[in-house]
């Protein structure tokens, strides 16, 4: 079994987790406006990977843009993975292929903890990645334990590019936010990814 293995709702009760729901999980975040250059090209790959419609184009133009935005904020001082695997607790069959994944350290050419945020791309559907999402953040609680840099919450989403839903684990509680973002909401999703990641060290933010 890997991480896509694990089903929805199923997976909530494998590994015991307590269900909860948020209107506003992100209430009083603040936006982060995207950078110009972001903001000119999504406009225009953004219909393009809606007109082929793959799992593939939707990563490629819509979802990397708005993380590659993120990672640049930082330069360099956190780690951002496309296609990678995540070998979070084999043991418990808790690996498998991510299709992206934020951590909080520098950039390097494996994955390090803290693991902050999962991504989940789907074509259309987003609740058929919600399993496969849940287990990949459980993976990357026992993963940041198992490496002596836990985090009170790992966070997660499931997004198809035109819309975006978190998640958030602390401990063994699972919040759901209500509201799905819009890939309009750009710099709604960026104020919230830099919430989870935490602010840019000084000398990075000066």
């Amino acid at each position: 079994m890997a991480f896509g293995d694990f089903q929805y709702p199923a997976v909530v009760q494998q590994f015991g987790l307590t269900w909860h729901t948020a209107s506003d999980l992100f209430a009083g975040v603040q936006g982060v406006a995207p950078s110009p250059h972001v903001q000119q090209t999504t406009a225009v790959v953004s219909q393009l990977a809606t007109i082929v419609n793959t799992e593939k184009a939707r990563s490629e133009w819509m979802i990397a843009p708005i993380l590659g935005d993120l990672w640049a904020r930082y330069r360099g001082q956190i780690s951002l993975f496309s296609g990678v695997d995540f070998q979070a607790d084999p043991a418990a069959r808790l690996n498998g292929f991510c299709d992206f994944l934020i951590a909080r350290a520098p950039q390097q050419p494996q994955i390090i903890a803290p693991v902050m945020v999962i991504f989940e791309a789907k074509k259309e559907n987003i609740n058929d990645g919600l399993g496969q999402c849940i287990a990949g953040m459980v993976g990357a609680q026992r993963f940041n334990q198992r490496t002596n840099a836990p985090v009170d919450s790992v966070y997660g989403c499931v997004t198809s590019g035109t819309a975006w839903k978190f998640l958030r684990v602390t401990a063994s509680t699972l919040v759901y936010d209500l509201i799905e973002y819009e890939f309009a909401q750009v710099d709604r999703i960026l104020g919230i990814l830099t919430h989870v990641v935490g602010p840019p060290p000084a000398q990075v933010a000066a």
